[in-house]
C-alpha cells in the first residue's frame, strides 16, 4: 500500500460531523512502516484533533520516532497544507528534506520539502543552553 491508498482509505473513517471535512494522512516512518490519522472533531472545536497529529501519534505509540514522508488528503478545491501546529509537530519527527504531499480527492496534488512548509523552524537546537 503507498501512502495515497492509505490516506484516501483512512480519510472515510474521519469524524467530522460539524465541519464535514474529512481529512486523512499516512507518514511513511524511517522503517518503512505506514502509519494513518483522520480529524476528529469535537463539538468544542479547539479539542478537535488534526489528521497529521493522529498519524505521528500511532507511529510514536509504536516505538518510532522518525518519519521520512507525508501524505494528506482532503475533499477540498486546492491541496490543503497542515495547519500551523501540524507543521510543528511534523519538523519534530522529520527532517527538513522530507517530502509533504497535500492532494485533493480529485487527484490535484502539490509537494513541498517541511524547510518549505515551516521556514525558521523551532527546533531543539533552540533549547541548548551551552
Amino acid at each position: 500500500m503507498d501512502l495515497l491508498e492509505a490516506a484516501t482509505k483512512v480519510r472515510e473513517n474521519a469524524y467530522a460531523p460539524y465541519s464535514r471535512f474529512k481529512v486523512g494522512a499516512a507518514i511513511r516512518a524511517a522503517s518503512g512502516t505506514i502509519y494513518t490519522g483522520v480529524n476528529v472533531e469535537n463539538v468544542a472545536y479547539p479539542e478537535g484533533t488534526c489528521a497529521e497529529a493522529g498519524a505521528i501519534a500511532a507511529m510514536v505509540a509504536a516505538g518510532e520516532t522518525e518519519l521520512v514522508e507525508v501524505l494528506v488528503i482532503a475533499d477540498s478545491p486546492t491541496p490543503v497544507p497542515p495547519c500551523g501546529g501540524c507543521r510543528q509537530k511534523l519538523v519534530e519527527f522529520g527532517k527538513g528534506d522530507v517530502r509533504l504531499t497535500m492532494c485533493t480527492t480529485d487527484g490535484a496534488s502539490q509537494t513541498m520539502t517541511l524547510a518549505e512548509v515551516l521556514p525558521g523552524r523551532f527546533d531543539a537546537s533552540h533549547m541548548d543552553r551551552t
